[in-house]
């Protein structure tokens, strides 16, 4: 995203019913139970939901008390709650096959600690981390806002709030907002799809929606009501897996910053934090976001690349943006690797990954959120660095 002048820059976001999302909710909540069994637990499962079927496959490590029939009750439980129970796509009465087996050998002997040698990363890749301080939460407005509107649809429909009675669980959302010199002052447009019952018509859907919508967004940030599109196919009733086929790790872009900063390419639901696809994109969140909260950039992006088997990181890069405040990035690369051990067993003890703390990420974004102290979510959200890095440059 660019640094100067005026532009519009566009986030869309997904609900937690959107069929990709609820691939990921199984997902994550296969591996939620691998490492509520065992907390070192290998599992890579990728799920794959359409009309009244659920697929799970993939590799797992762990207790045999984790049977297939329990991650299948699982997985109907995980789309109960999300609010399926439709003639299409039912908890009670969708196939589930479980398609789950031993990790490969030749992988495991990269990863496993042996002798000398430090448990190594799970794959090779580059993670992005990003922070900026456009928002409360260090995070860009587009995704932002957009990730807003649909969690206070969700926490309506959950509620059973009247003022959405006949809202379904599938939905997306997309805010478009105009830049000045390179911050935000206004939303240009915001769209909103969202599924519902047969009986709502269009102008009640979007009777809904506008309040909403508006006392999401700033006070004076609301587009004009042609730039507000509600539904614009004019029906949304057959939605998720009986409308579309949904798949593990396709809304990464959702999952992380909105497109406003780059992305290596590795999705994260279904993968345990030896897998630095995952663990290492949330080491990279949590240093930018320390960078930025401690005062030293107004914008922060970090790469880290690793080597599968290899423990410690190959590069680590920082870019201010220009907006640094008297920060070298060279100085501050250095710094960093100092405050945070970034091989895979140093995030994983830093940010206290090896517990049963994803189910909760699988949608409406894994970054921007309010670390839980209590449940243990969200570790890569606290700013507990910005002590030492203050110090470290004299602030």
């Amino acid at each position: 995203m660019r640094d100067k002048g005026e532009f519009l820059f566009t986030s869309e976001s997904v609900s937690e019913g959107h069929p990709d999302k609820v691939a990921d909710r199984i997902s994550d909540t296969v591996l939620d139970a691998f490492l509520a069994a065992d907390p070192y637990s290998r599992v890579a499962c990728e799920t794959l939901v359409t009309t009244n079927r659920i697929v799970l496959a993939g590799e797992t490590r762990g207790p045999d008390t984790v049977t297939h029939d329990h991650l299948a009750h699982l997985a109907r439980m995980a789309v109960h709650d999300i609010g399926y129970d439709q003639e299409g796509f039912s908890w009670k009465n969708a196939k589930v096959e479980v398609h789950l087996h031993a990790q490969s050998s030749d992988i495991a002997q990269g990863v496993d600690s042996a002798g000398n040698k430090d448990e190594g990363a799970g794959d090779q890749g580059i993670m992005f981390g990003y922070a900026c301080t456009e928002t409360p939460s260090l995070m860009p407005a587009p995704l932002y806002y957009a990730h807003l509107v649909l969690r206070r649809i969700s926490e309506l429909r959950r509620n059973n709030d009247v003022s959405v009675a006949g809202l379904l669980p599938d939905a997306k959302s997309q805010v478009t907002l105009r830049y000045v010199d390179g911050k935000p002052v206004g939303a240009t447009s915001v769209v909103v799809s969202t599924q519902h019952e047969e009986a709502l018509e269009q102008p009640q859907i979007k009777a809904m929606l506008l309040p909403l919508i508006e006392s999401s967004l700033p006070a004076g940030w609301m587009p004009p009501e042609n730039e507000i599109y509600i539904n614009p196919t004019g029906k949304f009733v057959i939605g998720g897996p009986d409308g579309d086929c949904g798949l593990t790790g396709r809304k990464i872009i959702v999952d992380t910053y909105g497109g406003a900063a780059p992305h290596g390419g590795g999705a994260f639901s279904g993968k345990d934090p030896t897998k630095v696809d995952r663990s290492a994109a949330y080491a990279c969140r949590y240093l930018a976001k320390n960078v930025v909260a401690a005062g030293l950039a107004e914008k922060c992006t970090l790469q880290i690349s690793y080597a599968i088997g290899v423990s410690h990181p190959l590069s680590l890069y920082v870019d201010l943006h220009g907006t640094g405040h008297d920060v070298q990035e060279g100085k501050l690369e250095a710094t960093l690797r100092e405050l945070m051990n970034l091989t895979p067993r140093g995030i994983r003890e830093h940010l206290h990954l090896n517990r049963p703390i994803y189910a909760v990420t699988s949608a409406y974004g894994h970054f921007g959120r309010d670390p839980d102290e209590e449940k243990g979510t969200f570790t890569w959200e606290k700013t507990d660095l910005v002590p030492a890095l203050k110090a470290a440059f004299n602030r």
